[in-house]
């Protein structure tokens, strides 16, 4: 009898592996990174080295006719998960009802994370963190504005600080679907673009690029929220990574927004849609392909 329960547990402990660890193939990439950056015009952006470095590279490409979709910062969180503003035209703290993103990638079992700089945890729905450094921001975080993730402690416990990221690249548990939103120093709002991207993009992502449990089969995205409200919200994107097979200029310039990148996500996985401005949005696929 011991034997046979002992047998039980190990084939009940290999299920659970298999089920944690399965991977859903996607169209154009198995998992897919995206960061964003703080109010800055694209042209600052681009004559910054590091961008110029990244969208250069064998797998790199500038997707140079991007937009944000508003003014101020929440609007173009929330649109990336959402299909929408929500009608939100303000950075204070908003509820919002309605499917979005998550409830797409997990019927169909795509394992996801939003990974937040000093996010403090356990659900934290306060405006800003730490306490006297603001560092964190939920206008910056749309996964706390939905409802059916804040109201779900398993789904609200997978919006994790930034620090857990480099536990999941050593465990090789990196969800498919990563969310990165670096602090209001490290983004650029508190800064500038140049601190943002020369040091703490360059330092946090280039030992990343050496690491398979981030990198196989992943497509990197980077952006911005918006521009610095001097023009019509131009902004720098980019991709990097295996799936990325650029033309000869390493430059997409058809016109891209935020509901791109929702689209993109949709179209990889067949999710369907939310019926929003996901709908009518060009996915940023043309230069992609399966690794």
């Amino acid at each position: 009898m011991k034997y046979f329960t002992s047998a039980i547990l190990l084939l009940i402990t290999a299920s659970i592996a298999v089920t944690v660890d399965a991977i859903v193939t996607g169209t154009y990439f198995d998992r897919i990174v995206f960061v964003i950056f703080e109010n800055t015009a694209y042209g600052t952006a681009a004559a910054l080295p590091y961008m110029q470095d990244l969208t250069t590279r064998s797998n790199g490409l500038l997707l140079s006719n991007y937009f944000a979709i508003g003014h101020p910062s929440q609007p173009n969180y929330i649109a990336t998960i959402y299909g929408s503003t929500a009608g939100i035209t303000d950075d204070n703290s908003h509820n919002v009802a309605g499917n979005n993103l998550v409830d797409l990638l997990e019927a169909k079992n795509v394992s996801w994370k939003a990974y937040m700089e000093n996010y403090p945890g356990n659900c934290f729905t306060g405006t800003f963190a730490p306490s006297g450094t603001d560092l964190y921001a939920r206008k910056h975080d749309p996964f706390i504005s939905m409802n059916d993730i804040r109201q779900n402690s398993a789904r609200c416990a997978k919006i994790v600080p930034l620090t857990q990221l480099d536990t999941d690249i050593t465990n090789n548990a990196v969800p498919q679907y990563v969310y990165v939103v670096p602090n209001q120093n490290d983004d650029g709002h508190d800064t500038n673009a140049t601190y943002a991207i020369q040091t703490w993009f360059k330092n946090w992502l280039e030992p990343k690029l050496l690491q398979p449990a981030f990198t196989t089969n992943t497509l990197i995205f980077y952006t911005w929220d918006e521009d610095d409200n001097t023009g019509n919200n131009h902004v720098f994107a980019g991709l990097l990574g295996t799936p990325v097979v650029p033309p000869s200029n390493h430059n997409d310039s058809t016109a891209y927004n935020h509901y791109s990148f929702l689209k993109t996500v949709e179209q990889n996985w067949n999710t369907g849609n939310l019926n929003r401005n996901d709908v009518g949005a060009t996915a940023f696929t043309q230069y992609l392909h399966h690794p």
